[in-house]
């Protein structure tokens, strides 16, 4: 696993949604920096404290400028019913297939409890205005990852 580094042209991707509509990265560009972040699995404790902060920090990346997608490689029935009883108030997308993973280089060999097998590692990415890679966030706690990604972006 590599991911992929800053300076990097953001992999562009078009998935589904929560409301099983396609969300484009591309539409984003030029308009607004966006937090592309990965996360294992919907309703497990770490995802959901990391997406209710970001939930709940709306406002503050509204104001930077800063649109959010989680993706990770679950079904949409299943990040529907993660936003649903979360009330999410961002994009969460479905990669089943794994191929936007693989093209941002977080799919690879994990371990856990002994056992090994391959997964989405838990890392975020900034997409600038141009479509390029800002900066990639890898380390950060699930509690305090709005917190680093805000203090980066206010201090750019």
């Amino acid at each position: 696993m590599q991911p992929i580094e800053v300076g990097t042209i953001a992999p562009i991707f078009s998935l589904k949604n929560q409301n099983d509509e396609l969300v484009n990265l591309a539409d984003t560009i030029g308009k607004q920096y966006a937090l592309v972040y990965f996360y294992p699995k919907a309703s497990t404790p770490g995802c959901t404290v990391q997406a209710c902060n970001l939930r709940d920090s709306d406002q503050i990346l509204a104001d930077l400028n800063v649109k959010v997608f989680g993706i990770s490689p679950d079904p949409v029935k299943r990040i529907t019913n993660f936003v649903t009883k979360q009330s999410l108030n961002f994009d969460l997308l479905s990669d089943e297939d794994h191929a936007i993973a693989d093209a941002y280089g977080i799919w690879g060999l994990k371990k856990f409890m002994g056992r090994e097998y391959d997964g989405i590692h838990r890392i975020s990415f900034l997409v600038g205005l141009d479509g390029k890679i800002v900066h990639v966030f890898n380390k950060f706690k699930t509690k305090d990852h709005h917190e680093v990604v805000i203090d980066f972006i206010k201090n750019m």
